[in-house]
């Protein structure tokens, strides 16, 4: 497991468990989790625990060393789709969910955002970070806890923050590739070169759907570490989670935006397909109209009657031949005139 904390004790019961022990905001000396766990208990940092994809065995030991409650470590085991924070006893329990462009050129998906899940539980001096899916941001995450502002406090409420700081960015940032897409979309419609093309404005739509599921849920929980008092996240440190509240909910409204934008394109394309259709239509039934002149003409000439005067005029054939034509000429005029043709 690659996850972003440094220190791994071997002989530990927990052999899958990523773990390093924080104090002054840097990793400090390595020493095994119990002995970090208790000497952050006495007020000496904190401890970070990374997972990635935990078994049962794994995260029920850990429950049981940190005294996680049961329903946060059936959550970590079978993973939760939807963003949330939760409270249990001395914990707090945050989903987020994550997401990342697909560069499709580079992919053999039809996937624009690849959707991925992450879970931080916080305790009074440690705070354990479990991803599920989705891409590993770790890395960032631990260096953004390095150069975390002096302002806030320090604590295991940095890596939460820092988690969702990362996990933010990448909210912006697909934003920002996905408005290009919708703008190629709109120049393949729009554009000199337009088409009749619904496929790609109705993928980038589906897509934009998947985001938003993913951005939306996670409003309410921020906006309750922005406002809400949590034993586990001092006064000190709401003004940060604040401002990730405001940049989500600028990330739900660019997505709102960026729908309506392509429901219009949507609607302008299939009025374009509809349109086109009714012009060859139209096409169809004046080309039809012509040529039902010379087949009246010739229908009413094969029935084969004998009291037809013109048949025996010799420049009979001949005048029927120029009626044909005049008729034929007179349509394609009419038509030419009303735009059907």
């Amino acid at each position: 497991m690659a996850e972003p904390v440094a220190v791994v004790d071997e002989s530990s019961a927990l052999p899958e468990v990523v773990y390093s022990w924080w104090v002054g905001g840097r990793p400090t000396q390595e020493v095994d989790l119990e002995t970090a766990l208790a000497r952050a208990k006495a007020g000496e940092g904190f401890v970070w625990v990374g997972l990635h994809k935990p078994t049962q065995v794994t995260v029920e030991i850990l429950g049981e060393l940190l005294d996680i409650h049961e329903l946060v470590v059936a959550d970590a085991v079978h993973g939760h789709r939807r963003s949330k924070l939760e409270q249990f006893d001395e914990n707090l329990f945050m989903v987020a969910s994550t997401v990342s462009y697909v560069d499709r050129e580079e992919e053999a998906v039809p996937e624009i955002v690849s959707t991925g899940e992450l879970m931080i539980i916080l305790g009074p001096y440690w705070v354990v970070t479990s991803r599920q899916r989705g891409r590993s941001r770790m890395p960032e995450v631990r260096a953004l806890v390095e150069r975390v502002s002096a302002d806030m406090p320090a604590g295991p409420w940095q890596v939460l923050h820092a988690c969702l700081s990362v996990a933010i960015d990448d909210f912006l940032r697909v934003v920002g590739q996905m408005q290009d897409d919708v703008e190629d979309a709109e120049e393949l419609v729009f554009g000199p070169s337009r088409g009749v093309e619904v496929d790609k404005p109705y993928q980038i739509k589906r897509e934009l759907i998947e985001f938003r599921r993913c951005v939306s849920p996670l409003c309410t929980p921020l906006a309750q570490l922005a406002s809400h008092d949590f034993a586990l996240v001092p006064d000190e440190a709401r003004p940060y989670f604040r401002d990730l509240s405001d940049l989500v909910q600028e990330t739900r409204e660019n997505i709102h935006i960026m729908e309506d934008q392509l429901t219009n394109i949507l609607q302008a394309a299939l009025a374009m397909v509809s349109v086109s259709d009714n012009r060859d239509m139209r096409k169809i039934s004046a080309a039809v109209a012509i040529l039902a002149v010379p087949t009246t003409i010739g229908a009413v000439y094969g029935m084969n009657f004998d009291n037809m005067p013109e048949l025996h005029w010799q420049y009979a054939y001949f005048a029927v031949l120029g009626l044909n034509v005049v008729l034929m000429l007179l349509l394609y005029l009419l038509f030419r005139r009303i735009h059907w043709l």
